[in-house]
């Protein structure tokens, strides 16, 4: 009975401690029950498969109602040149965060570590930047809904969504309802979703924890590198992010954080900032107050194309490999190491470890050895944890300056 009604008491829980709780619960199972791990996997799974169930969906449709909602092509330009600046101009500072820890520290000089063969995890495939960018462009919509491709989907989204408001009236309002309405449908089917989010938390962080056993050896093999990712990301979200909140967005950082609590652990549990993109969108809009019409272009366009983490871990790692081989690099070839992670990480999937397969084009550029990505292979799945986690923190710091920007009054 005691049993129940503790369960009952979580479930009577904001949804962000619920997340916390089924977060601890997860890394205790997977430490002392590791055995067991296997006959919860299912949760994680079925989870993961809802959340991806309503991704394609809840892109296409807020994204379509967001820029419709716009009303004229100044609107579009305006907000898309504001969204777009911040975008690039914290991912080259997490980028300059990273590459100036990275040459201070020199975790890779003194590294003793063998190589694995084994590069990229079974199904990721590596494409050029050149095809990456060309992918924008959809030959085929429906199988750019079929396989995910965010980025294709975006741009779509984003067509759709501005000739929408170049059509007759009656056309206009009704592809409005329509789509403002899909949206509404969309929201409620992920908020039921959500509500299994602690489940889901346990049963992946379990699966991780056990599979992940001797954290302890890569720790001391990697601690360095591990060290230098970390701190680079500490300073980005808690120093650059908090200030731009501070003076551009006219708002208190602290506040905003904590309110941003449930999708931040979302992120660090899932490592996707696409699966966490709905209840990013449910409190950047409830509890920071930012209108729908804000929420609706700039968090699904961050959830793909701002991936500050990500950046700052392409160019840590691309330095990390470099150092590790002996190789040293000009400062002209830093500078395209700077310009490609900024570029890779526009191009990374909101999905686990797409930040890996996008090293790889960083390391091109530059002509670093593939083999490389077997040096941090272990400890990718780690450090993505934390690096998905700061994407969304940038995301929800980014809608909050845009709509100051725009005029609105934000609950804080």
């Amino acid at each position: 009975m005691k049993v129940f009604t503790s369960i009952a008491k979580i479930g009577k829980l904001e949804i962000h401690w619920q997340i916390f709780i089924g977060l601890l619960l997860g890394i205790l199972f997977g430490i002392f029950f590791k055995n067991q791990v296997q006959y919860t996997n299912w949760m994680g799974e079925v989870f993961m498969r809802a959340i991806n169930m309503v991704i394609v969906p809840l892109m296409l449709t807020s994204i379509i109602s967001g820029v419709s909602a716009l009303g004229n092509s100044s609107n579009l330009g305006r907000l898309s040149l504001k969204t777009f600046s911040y975008y690039i101009v914290t991912s080259l500072m997490a980028i300059l965060t990273g590459l100036f820890f990275v040459n201070l520290v020199a975790p890779g000089k003194n590294a003793a570590l063998g190589l694995n063969q084994n590069l990229l995890p079974e199904g990721l495939e590596t494409k050029s930047l050149s095809e990456t960018l060309m992918q924008i462009v959809p030959d085929n919509i429906f199988e750019a809904f079929s396989a995910g491709d965010m980025l294709a989907i975006i741009f779509f989204s984003i067509m759709f969504g501005f000739f929408i408001t170049k059509v007759s009236k009656g056309a206009q309002d009704f592809l409005n309802n329509f789509f403002s309405s899909s949206f509404e449908v969309v929201m409620k089917i992920t908020l039921f979703i959500i509500k299994f989010s602690p489940i889901g938390v346990f049963s992946i962080v379990a699966k991780q924890v056990a599979a992940n056993s001797d954290l302890f050896t890569l720790a001391k093999t990697l601690g360095v590198y591990m060290l230098v990712v970390l701190v680079g990301l500490f300073v980005h979200s808690a120093i650059s992010l908090p200030l731009l909140v501070r003076i551009l967005g006219r708002a208190n950082p602290i506040k905003h954080a904590k309110s941003m609590q449930a999708p931040l652990l979302m992120a660090f549990s899932t490592c996707s900032s696409g699966a966490t993109l709905s209840l990013t969108m449910e409190s950047v809009e409830k509890k920071a107050g930012v209108s729908s019409k804000i929420t609706g272009f700039v968090l699904p366009l961050g959830s793909t194309v701002n991936m500050d983490g990500t950046a700052l871990y392409e160019c840590v790692a691309a330095m990390f490999i470099a150092q590790a081989y002996g190789i040293e690099l000009t400062y002209m070839e830093q500078f395209l190491i700077v310009l490609t992670s900024l570029l890779a990480s526009i191009g990374a999937a909101s999905i686990p470890m797409s930040g890996l397969v996008m090293l790889t084009i960083v390391l091109t550029s530059v002509g670093l050895p593939l083999e490389g990505v077997g040096l941090i292979l272990a400890v990718d799945r780690v450090l993505d944890m934390f690096r998905t986690s700061v994407n969304v923190w940038s995301d929800t710091c980014g809608a909050v300056i845009i709509a100051k920007s725009e005029g609105e009054t934000l609950n804080y």
